[in-house]
């Protein structure tokens, strides 16, 4: 079963900060590209090295910087030029300010850095867009591409043409130790995320890198993008036919691993966007 679908308010530490992860570990995915994976609620950094600096995708906690720099001289000596937030949270961009504090450009979508301007983050994006981009460093390419709503409402996904691989951040998890949030104060939607998945499988690729979760491939991210149609059309249903809230949390926490993470505002967020 993949993650289950928690909608609603996210998990305070994703915005306002947490512990640093226990351990960083450096996963190779080819010559140029690696990810730097923890154990606290696993989450990944993707890691694009070039002759002219390094591209990262999502910068973890504040707490997590050091430990970021320090996996990343493992494998190169190159600075970070730039550093891509897949959304707005904190456990993927909470490390922007010191990142800005060793000579890096932030990058995120323009939606993303509003809800980053609304919560008064530090470290906000020095760089945004709003549907398209390209980074150009070391002659390689990162395509960035915001595609609609789905976990908030700026998320993007970063892509490897040459490696044939996307970062997705939390617009796609993977596993049943990584619960998928929709964050509907931050723009997200369960009615849009479908759609919004389907444009970023419509790109050339086979490595998936989650935003918390293992590394997986085309065919995983086409089941959860499935599964998201599935959740929604049974929750829609059980709307129509008036039954209980307790009856709609029970089916969540059955089929789809629905835990006890903001289950309230989680449950009524769900509910109202689908009745």
């Amino acid at each position: 079963m993949l993650a289950a679908l928690l909608l609603g308010g996210v998990v305070a530490y994703t915005q306002q900060g947490g512990p640093p992860a226990s351990k960083l570990t450096t996963q190779k995915l080819a010559d140029d590209l690696y990810v730097i994976h923890n154990d606290f609620v696993p989450g990944n950094t993707t890691a694009l090295i070039t002759n002219e600096g390094v591209v990262l995708v999502d910068d973890k906690f504040p707490a997590d910087h050091d430990n970021i720099i320090a996996e990343l001289k493992k494998v190169t000596n190159q600075p970070v030029k730039y550093v891509v937030n897949t959304h707005h949270h904190f456990d993927h961009a909470g490390g922007n300010a010191a990142m800005q504090m060793v000579g890096a450009q932030i990058v995120s979508s323009e939606q993303a850095r509003r809800y980053m301007v609304d919560l008064k983050q530090p470290g906000l994006t020095n760089v945004a867009f709003r549907d398209h981009m390209h980074i150009y460093l070391g002659g390689k390419n990162v395509e960035l591409f915001y595609f609609g709503k789905s976990h908030t409402g700026g998320d993007i996904v970063a892509y490897f043409p040459d490696d044939r691989a996307i970062a997705m951040g939390d617009m796609f998890t993977f596993g049943d130790a990584t619960p998928q949030l929709i964050d509907y104060s931050g723009g997200g939607s369960a009615k849009e995320w479908t759609a919004t998945v389907n444009r970023a499988l419509a790109l050339n690729f086979d490595t998936v890198v989650p935003g918390h979760g293992v590394v997986t491939n085309k065919a995983e991210l086409t089941k959860f993008r499935d599964s998201t149609i599935t959740l929604r059309n049974k929750v829609h249903e059980m709307l129509v036919a008036q039954n209980s809230r307790a009856d709609i949390e029970k089916m969540l926490r059955n089929d789809f691993h629905f835990a006890d993470l903001h289950v309230g505002a989680s449950l009524d967020g769900l509910m109202a966007e689908l009745r």
